[in-house]
């Protein structure tokens, strides 16, 4: 067991939009079982890697909208200094469209609800790669297991949680495919993560320069469409305007909430997104939270065993 981290660093910040911490950063966590993150009374806690090193986090509620974050680890000061960022900080949604009734009533209801920025591309990456084309159930429990699989143990807090690092991207470069195919990830999925991960350090390298750097290297990397792009964008770069093109389920309940009609296409979707812009990601995300869902026809698809 690694010995506990003692040394830590705190910041305390007022955010400059009302915000509600948990609902913001749940967008950061794969599922109740992610090994890097725990959402537990004592605050919000998650591991990650930085480019000054791996860190351990944890951000609370002090005050009304008045926030918290100890920060553990060689990358403690990178995220100490992110922290405000990462909450939504930069997440400033006035003049969001009052068109559309329902959408502007899910709006108010849940307008303490940020968009985070991450700044940490391949690991937002990993996890949407392995998304693709399957269940989400069947997402997460591959994600679990290969960060269980690498298993490197986050910097350790006394009575805190003990979490797991995000995949280093090296060592994942040189992973046999087989590794991946016992977490139930066939060649092509773990092909394009092996790809992203050889390109890291360019992705972060973007990620401190501008939003559209880090769209433009996504869009270079094999296997990674607009559907991943949108998916990483959010999340690592807090764009609320992202649309998830190519979903299986988004437009169908954008169709659904905003016209009535049970089944949509993306080419619908982008119409009826479009007066919200440049609030789109936030209306997905706000139908997914609170919007009624589309009424389902035909069979369920089912998780399939590659093993």
């Amino acid at each position: 067991m690694t010995p506990p981290t003692r040394t830590s660093l705190v910041r305390q910040w007022s955010a400059p939009h009302p915000t509600d911490l948990k609902l913001t950063l749940s967008a950061l966590a794969r599922g109740r079982g992610d090994p890097t993150v725990q959402i537990l009374p004592s605050g919000f806690w998650r591991a990650t890697r930085t480019p000054e090193g791996p860190g351990t986090q944890r951000i609370r509620t002090i005050a009304s909208d008045r926030f918290e974050v100890t920060a553990w680890g060689p990358g403690a000061q990178w995220l100490i200094d992110r922290a405000p960022v990462l909450t939504g900080a930069n997440d400033d949604h006035d003049g969001f469209p009052t068109h559309h009734e329902e959408m502007y009533r899910l709006h108010r209801s849940f307008q303490r609800m940020r968009t985070p920025c991450s700044q940490s591309v391949f690991e937002a990456l990993f996890p949407t790669i392995l998304e693709q084309k399957v269940t989400g159930r069947e997402a997460l429990s591959s994600y679990g297991r290969l960060v269980r699989y690498f298993g490197e143990p986050a910097p350790s807090v006394e009575q805190g949680p003990r979490l797991l690092l995000p995949p280093n991207p090296k060592i994942v470069e040189g992973t046999p495919t087989y590794v991946f195919h016992r977490a139930n990830v066939e060649r092509k999925r773990s092909s394009a993560i092996k790809v992203a991960a050889s390109y890291a350090h360019r992705l972060e390298a973007a990620a401190s320069t501008s939003d559209e750097a880090v769209r433009l290297a996504l869009s270079q990397l094999p296997g990674v469409g607009p559907w991943s792009i949108a998916e990483v964008m959010t999340v690592a770069a807090g764009d609320a305007d992202s649309v998830s093109v190519g979903d299986f389920h988004l437009k169908n309940w954008v169709s659904w909430n905003l016209v009535g009609e049970p089944r949509g296409t993306d080419e619908q979707m982008l119409q009826l997104l479009e007066p919200f812009r440049p609030f789109r990601g936030r209306v997905a995300r706000l139908l997914q939270l609170g919007g009624s869902a589309p009424p389902k026809y035909g069979p369920r698809l089912t998780i399939q065993r590659r093993w």
